[in-house]
């Protein structure tokens, strides 16, 4: 009787460690497509010129389509609707928030260096460009492991052709 209460026991510990490690796994996935989902739309942001400035001379990102692109681009990324919700069926169980979004452009002598204290982020741009900062939170599945969540950094300058 003790064997077989022992075998018991070891199974039940045996799917408590797979559920870790499968939760474990799911929070490292979450973070690497996270991240690139960030520089994604931080690198799609930075490429949207100001037409109407570049046409007087000077290089400079507009602002409004710049965080319009951003946003577009971690939706798909992401696979959430358009307004960062996670979809019915999908991996994201809650929406991710842009807690920083920053245009430098012209106005800043280059090489500029962002600092966000707040974040513990700082970075140096030699041109214009954007600095994205996202807080997403890992799904769980099985709650075993306490709650992750992240500020997922990304800066991108735009790119002249």
């Amino acid at each position: 009787m003790h064997k077989l209460l022992f075998s018991f026991l070891m199974i039940v510990v045996w799917w408590l460690l797979h559920a870790m490690q499968l939760e474990e796994e799911t929070a490292l996935g979450t973070l690497h497509e996270g991240k690139r989902a960030v520089d994604r739309a931080a690198h799609a942001a930075a490429q949207q010129l100001d037409e109407l400035k570049l046409e007087t001379g000077t290089v400079s990102i507009d602002s409004a389509r710049a965080e319009a692109t951003a946003r577009a681009y971690l939706a798909a990324n992401l696979r959430l609707a358009a307004d960062l919700s996670p979809l019915e069926g999908e991996w994201m169980e809650t929406a991710p928030e842009i807690v920083e979004f920053a245009v430098i452009n012209e106005h800043y002598a280059f090489p500029y260096t962002y600092r966000n204290a707040a974040y513990n982020y700082e970075v140096t741009l030699r041109r214009p460009g954007v600095v994205m900062i996202v807080h997403i939170a890992c799904p769980r599945v099985f709650g075993i492991i306490d709650p992750i969540e992240w500020d997922l950094k990304g800066a991108a300058e735009l790119v002249f052709v």
